[in-house]
């Protein structure tokens, strides 16, 4: 779940980043063409061969993600019904997402010196698209938990690999903003089509939903394929350095990224950000995987129509990137996500002690508004703040942070929920929202930077 859970789509700060600056480090480029021996000035971005197609390619990938997200709140009940499981194992899916997202980190500052950005984006959709088709059939809840691996693996290799291309692009904050507005959309998107399937088909005709996501997988694999054509290929062992070929051997490029990651580890600021995103993924994730159960035990209300609470979220987050994307560039990153914070908290607190359904849904659908610019705005910062040269690596372990924190908390209230019920909701995702104001409080002030 990207973060994608998530998921995981947002204001942007004009980023000047490179997905592979160095000359020697055996990475891919970011246009699928060698870099100049020279290299561009600092403040000059790179010309990007079939520039639109790709970023709208990048949009689509966020929007496959975000409707295989925005489809678990509405799936959970009929998971625990037709799966007969407790909400204890809905921890297991959560958990095996975030097994998904380590494997990913780790390999994330090995695969880019193999593979260039086409191929890698390429395994990520080829990922999605395998888990998916296994989840259509409805496997035995053992694989469908394996499942939510794959998925997890396939997401992160796109969403970190696009990020960083989208934020070498010029108007980087206004693209970023728009890949993870697309997420938002699918996470709208979704319960609109989970909600009838699994409603109206009986017995295990919810699993019928996932042809929905098997279909955009395809889409996806096809349309990444065919615009990052020129980078859909492995590194060469053997590079052209002064004008001499040079053999890069795979104990070499390991031994860099080893020293990548560790540098990344190093990093108080990663650590700060990551955080932050631990916290923030951690309430998305939370009160969108569990308030439908919430609604109607608590609140009393009817599974049918509750199911489609989850897209007044959802639609909000996608406005909230949308709208919210250039005025949060404009004021001040800092200043505006403290404040959109803040309104969070109060509409928090009115979801849990106003105890009345339509004003529950009210306060939970425009939270999703305020809380949509925090993912592109997170990462903008970040991507300032981060050394040049590690910052694919640095981004790719806050995504993972993220992913802890998207997987250790809504796993935390199936637990809960089995011993005391599901109640316990709003005040752990009221803590996550302070959580987040308080690491982001601590986030330098990003430096500036020249369009």
């Amino acid at each position: 779940m990207s973060a994608r859970i998530g998921h995981q789509a947002e204001s942007r700060s004009e980023i000047d980043i490179e997905l592979q600056s160095r000359h020697h480090d055996g990475k891919p480029s970011i246009n699928g063409t060698p870099h100049s021996q020279g290299g561009a000035p600092e403040t000059q971005l790179p010309e990007i061969p079939h520039k639109t197609l790709k970023l709208l390619s990048s949009g689509f990938s966020f929007f496959v993600a975000g409707a295989n997200d925005g489809s678990m709140g509405a799936l959970i009940p009929y998971i625990l019904r037709n799966y007969n499981v407790g909400t204890s194992l809905i921890a297991v899916l959560y958990s095996t997402s975030f097994v998904g997202w380590v494997l990913a980190a780790v390999t994330n500052s090995h695969s880019p010196k193999f593979f260039d950005i086409g191929a890698l984006l390429a395994i990520g959709a080829v990922l999605q698209l395998l888990s998916q088709a296994l989840r259509a059939w409805q496997p035995p809840f053992g694989l469908f938990a394996v499942t939510f691996f794959i998925t997890a693996l396939g997401q992160a290799y796109q969403d970190s690999h696009t990020n960083t291309f989208v934020s070498t692009v010029k108007g980087a904050h206004r693209w970023l903003g728009f890949i993870h507005a697309m997420y938002g959309l699918g996470l709208l998107v979704a319960p609109f089509v989970a909600t009838p399937i699994a409603s109206k088909l009986s017995g295990s005709g919810w699993a019928l939903f996932y042809l929905f996501p098997l279909g955009l997988s395809v889409i996806n694999l096809c349309w990444v394929s065919y615009s990052f054509w020129d980078s859909l290929r492995m590194i060469p062992r053997t590079q052209e350095v002064n004008g001499e070929t040079t053999a890069t051997t795979g104990k070499a490029r390991n031994r860099s990224a080893f020293k990548e990651i560790k540098e990344v580890l190093l990093l108080r600021n990663m650590w700060l950000v990551g955080l932050f995103f631990f916290f923030y993924l951690g309430a998305v994730l939370t009160s969108g995987g569990w308030v439908v159960e919430y609604l109607v035990n608590v609140r009393h209300g009817n599974l049918a129509n509750i199911g489609y609470v989850p897209a007044g979220s959802y639609g909000g987050t996608f406005l909230g990137r949308l709208v919210l994307a250039e005025p949060t560039h404009r004021f001040g990153e800092r200043r505006m996500l403290l404040l959109y914070i803040c309104i969070c908290f109060v509409l928090q607190l009115i979801f849990w002690l106003v105890p009345n359904l339509i004003s529950s849904i009210v306060m939970f659908s425009i939270m999703g508004f305020f809380l949509g610019p925090c993912f592109a705005t997170g990462v903008s910062v970040g991507s300032k703040i981060f050394p040049k040269h590690v910052k694919p690596a640095a981004l790719g372990l806050v995504f993972v942070i993220a992913q802890a924190g998207g997987a250790i908390f809504p796993s935390l209230i199936g637990l809960i929920a089995t011993r005391v019920g599901v109640q316990v909701l709003p005040p752990i995702v009221l803590a996550l929202i302070v959580a987040m104001g308080l690491t982001w409080a601590f986030v330098p002030k990003a430096p500036s930077h020249v369009d």
